[in-house]
């Protein structure tokens, strides 16, 4: 029975071995883990039944022996005076015992260990944590959450509980050090410490937290409280030499920097030590800062006399065959440049089709290198994506004929469809999707000149996060599911709109699904002719 038992668990092993890693990149994948770790679940609670039969039937044998031994001690030599008495124990000692040796070497814990042991192959590794916990701290920049928020689990559209318990504050903490990211080390550091003062048990100390916590404000360039918690630190531990020695730096530090006058005041000091705030470090990009003010719903530049010039309408596309009796509504996004948004634009049933046509070829999400044109993965784009041709399934097919007929351009030239899902605090940074003149060669292979234009399909909602933001004038798109979005990323003249450049915002609650298409330029000549100026 239990060869047979191995061997299911060998067929089960084959199915979750395909499963990749960078698991964090994409929620569509991480699903997979749950039932993973569902099928340890019960596996666990089949070998900790197996154990508890196994100490009732040692508990038993126990208790019967141990009132036979009473009354045998007793009275050793009446006992065995007994004939049958004396041949039981005879087969006790000889047959009995060896029994109950068997049962307490019995392996119960077999097929738990080889299961174990087959879906470890596949369990998440170090580079998974430390992405996940990254992502982690990446929300808590975008979308300007304090860790007291993220430790309790109050984030906005969360439908589902989940906290962070001292060690998981503690970890991320040593995550962010790990990467001399010393402004999340404090944050992290300062929450831990938070979480054992009011009680929290753990096997975490005050002393480690402190220790990682000194050391990083002093980093931040704050000594006078680098001084303190080493000091406090010192209390708690008098053994801790680290601390000792740090605390004699600190304080030579202090004093060349007095003496030098290349200190700030002391009033500045006292603030900063009293509100234990610090300001991300100066190398931030202007950029950064609008992307993620937009992705906040901060800074977006709709004005009222903007919002006149947007319309809703019905589109047939100048009465295509296929759109006159089933015209799509279209919806003014943005102006200038003219971006708009299509209702119903794919089913239900089509999303699910493109979902399961994707999930089993979804790999990291790649750019293109601007110098070599060769698809790389990039920091700046965390998600999985997929490569879907026509001939994967009819859905694909009519999804792309049903994109042409739309936009009145030519498919033929265009690029497969890509989805996407997007991991824990998925995102993709602001970029351009169409090549610029220093990248001649970011397109060159596949002959089809640059990309054109851009149809992205939203295949989710989302219930916090994940907005299509456009930096350079202030737009701010959110996903719908069925919905997709459509901008030039060129002007008529062939020249680059650089107003495209835009950003997939973290995903902060939910899992994030898109589909995109990449019109390209060839076979476009009639179908959107040339303007008379640079800028048409």
């Amino acid at each position: 029975m239990k060869h047979w038992a191995l061997f299911l668990l060998l067929a089960i092993g084959c199915y979750v071995w395909q499963i990749e890693a960078e698991f964090f990149t994409s929620i569509g994948q991480m699903t997979d883990l749950i039932y993973v770790e569902k099928d340890l679940v019960k596996s666990l609670k089949e070998y900790i039944k197996a154990e508890e039969n196994k100490l009732i039937e040692i508990k038993s044998w126990a208790e019967k022996l141990d009132q036979l031994t009473h009354t045998s001690t007793s009275d050793p030599e009446g006992y065995l005076g007994h004939p049958v008495n004396a041949y039981k124990l005879m087969k006790r000692l000889n047959t009995d015992w060896l029994k109950l040796e068997s049962l307490v070497l019995q392996q119960t814990s077999d097929v738990f260990i080889a299961n174990l042991s087959i879906q470890r192959e596949n369990f998440p590794t170090d580079e998974d944590e430390s992405g996940a916990a990254k992502a982690l701290l990446r929300l808590q920049d975008t979308y300007r959450l304090d860790s007291e928020s993220i430790s309790k689990g109050r984030l906005p559209g969360a439908q589902h509980e989940g906290t962070l318990s001292v060690e998981d504050c503690f970890e991320l903490g040593k995550i962010a050090y790990s990467d001399s990211d010393y402004y999340h080390t404090v944050l992290w550091m300062q929450q831990t410490l938070k979480q054992l003062e009011e009680g929290e048990a753990s096997p975490i100390t005050q002393a480690e937290a402190l220790d990682y916590l000194s050391y990083s404000v002093y980093q931040m360039g704050d000594i006078h409280r680098a001084v303190d918690l080493t000091k406090r630190l010192i209390a708690i531990d008098p053994t801790h030499v680290r601390a000792k020695t740090n605390l004699h730096y600190f304080k030579k530090s202090l004093e060349e920097e007095v003496k030098s006058d290349q200190t700030r005041d002391e009033e500045f000091y006292q603030s900063q030590s009293k509100k234990k705030v610090y300001m991300q470090p100066e190398n931030y990009l202007t950029e950064r800062d609008s992307y993620e003010a937009l992705c906040r719903g901060e800074g977006i530049k709709m004005t009222t006399q903007r919002q006149r010039k947007l319309f809703c309408r019905y589109h047939n596309n100048n009465k295509h065959p296929r759109l006159i009796i089933a015209p799509l509504k279209e919806e003014d996004e943005w102006d200038s440049p003219h971006i708009v948004r299509y209702y119903e634009m794919l089913s239900d049933a089509e999303i699910g089709k493109i979902k399961e046509l994707a999930k089993p070829v979804l790999a990291r999400a790649t750019v293109r290198d601007p110098k070599t044109g060769v698809l790389t993965v990039a920091n700046y784009r965390v998600s999985k994506s997929a490569w879907l041709a026509d001939d994967e399934d009819p859905v694909v097919s009519r999804v792309n004929q049903r994109i042409g007929d739309v936009t009145g351009l030519e498919m033929e030239t265009a690029e497969l469809l890509q989805v996407a899902n997007y991991g824990v605090g998925g995102q993709y940074e602001p970029h351009f999707d169409f090549s610029r003149k220093e990248e001649p060669d970011a397109f060159r292979e596949l002959g089809t000149g640059n990309r054109l234009a851009t149809m992205l399909n939203y295949m989710s909602d989302v219930p916090a996060g994940g907005a299509t933001v456009f930096p350079d004038f202030g737009a701010a798109i959110y996903p719908k599911k069925g919905t997709a979005i459509f901008w030039y990323n060129l002007f008529k003249s062939g020249e680059g709109d650089y107003r495209t450049r835009h950003a997939a915002c973290p995903v902060l609650v939910g899992s994030k699904w898109v589909s995109n298409k990449w019109i390209h330029e060839r076979g476009q000549e009639f179908k959107r002719p040339c303007g008379l100026t640079e800028v048409d």
